[in-house]
């Protein structure tokens, strides 16, 4: 009978302990080395684009395709749309 008694109270007492030490880690504050936002955004980096802006009339340097070129890819285009990737 001793055994039993002492058996629960000293499982009694480490659930107090561990309950004492669960509220303490919740209740801590966070490490002082944690990251924290900028208070200010950085100042920009990069250079400003000074070029004016594109126009309609400008092309992007592609050249006319090759009719075989051209046909090739819009049988893979046909077959894209109708079976699928």
């Amino acid at each position: 009978m001793d055994t039993k008694v002492t058996t629960l109270a000293a499982l009694v007492a480490s659930v107090l302990v561990s309950n004492v030490h669960e509220v303490a880690a919740q209740t801590s504050p966070p490490p002082s080395t944690a990251t924290r936002p900028a208070t200010t955004t950085p100042a920009q980096t990069s250079v400003p684009n000074t070029s004016p802006p594109a126009t309609t009339t400008q092309t992007t340097g592609e050249s006319s395709q090759d009719p075989t070129v051209k046909k090739m890819n819009e049988d893979e285009k046909q077959k894209v749309d109708t079976k699928g990737k």
